[in-house]
């Protein structure tokens, strides 16, 4: 009986001491440091890393990046991973993997913050709903996450993604003045703890107004619609979501088209409003190749285009960098969501990814740049 009581003793000590101990993160298997070899800086591509967790796929893939001629990612990190239970703890687990690698392979990350944590938001919403009474805490998560990688080369936060688009903003109409005060409490917050990050507003969806604002308000009255809620000092960096369309980049802009060069009237605006010192960033844009989507363009007109997009992209002086949607994902849909990647899931380069590479490298342009 007493080497049962024993027993019993040490097995429930060993059992108390895996609940109590610190459980630590893995440690990562992180690469020696790399450098970006390209002739153009301002390529980038959005990734879609986090959430994955798979260290292998997520070291290869910015490899890859790294690899292309790249120099720049943006990335998704949802508030809903990183505080998923409530405001009073982090897991940094996920996001801190995608980060160290990226900063191994040399990459500027340009990190976008949303997705709304159940505990953060009513019953029966989406996880794109955030009201007034949870900014606070959205501005503290936005906080710690930019004091938290500020220190690993992190200087670039992008404040939700498309405001002006009902589905982005909770299933609710667009709402410009919310949208002001959430820039409010949000970058006084990032700047007291790091006061080097730059914080970037807008990413939004592109053209005119559907079903009178209330699917999507006009990007550019929603943008004359912040400087009039007084957003502009609470902002360093306008992003803008840049995708071609149907039409080569060179193709000239109008206010009821979308095409690449609707950035100009993107700058435009933003002087004409008072914002002549922020620099614009482009967190989305490129072409889809997809055989059977009316939004799709042939193969070849993808690699001349995309090219294209970073080559004009250098004319701009006041642009930061162009990140065009999107590397890869680790899963097939089946369907013209997969035409946007540069690889495929098991990582084989497609025909894009070696085109960009050769041009990274050589700064060479394919011979004809649009539709013949």
């Amino acid at each position: 009986m007493y080497r049962l009581i024993l027993l019993a003793l040490a097995l429930l000590a060993l059992i108390s001491g895996q609940f109590l101990q610190l459980r630590l993160p893995r440690p990562l298997n992180v690469p020696p440091p790399r450098t970006v070899i390209t002739t153009n800086p301002l390529i980038g591509v959005h990734t879609r890393l986090t959430g994955i967790g798979d260290e292998a796929y997520i070291r290869h893939t910015l490899a890859q990046v790294n690899e292309m001629g790249a120099s720049w990612i943006g990335e998704l990190f949802p508030w809903a991973y990183i505080q998923p239970r409530s405001r009073y703890g982090f897991d940094w687990t996920g996001a801190d993997m995608v980060i160290a690698h990226a900063r191994a392979q040399g990459l500027q990350v340009v990190a976008r913050l949303d997705i709304v944590p159940a505990w953060a938001r009513p019953p029966n919403t989406t996880d794109r709903y955030l009201d007034r009474d949870h900014f606070a805490d959205f501005a503290r998560f936005a906080a710690a996450f930019a004091s938290r990688y500020a220190l690993q080369g992190v200087r670039h936060i992008v404040i939700w993604n498309e405001p002006n688009l009902r589905f982005e903003w909770g299933e609710r109409p667009p709402d410009p003045g919310a949208y002001t005060d959430l820039l409010k409490q949000t970058y006084p917050a990032i700047k007291a703890v790091a006061p080097e990050t730059i914080v970037i507003a807008g990413a939004l969806s592109p053209g005119p107004s559907l079903e009178g604002g209330n699917l999507r308000m006009d990007d550019m009255q929603f943008l004359a619609s912040l400087a009039d809620a007084g957003a502009f000092p609470f902002f360093d960096m306008w992003a803008v979501h840049a995708y071609g369309g149907l039409e080569p980049p060179e193709t000239a802009p109008a206010p009821d088209r979308v095409n690449f060069r609707r950035i100009e009237l993107v700058r435009a605006l933003l002087d004409r409003l008072g914002g002549s010192d922020k620099r614009i960033i482009i967190t989305e844009g490129g072409y889809n190749d997809h055989p059977r989507w009316s939004g799709a363009v042939r193969p070849a007109d993808r690699v001349r285009w995309t090219i294209a997009t970073y080559e004009w992209s250098r004319r701009y002086p006041w642009l930061e960098a162009t990140i065009v949607w999107q590397f890869s994902t680790p899963f097939r849909t089946r369907s013209y969501p997969d035409a946007w990647n540069f690889v495929d899931p098991d990582g084989t380069p497609r025909a894009i990814y070696l085109a960009v590479q050769e041009y990274a490298r050589t700064g060479k342009l394919p011979e004809l740049m649009s539709r013949p």
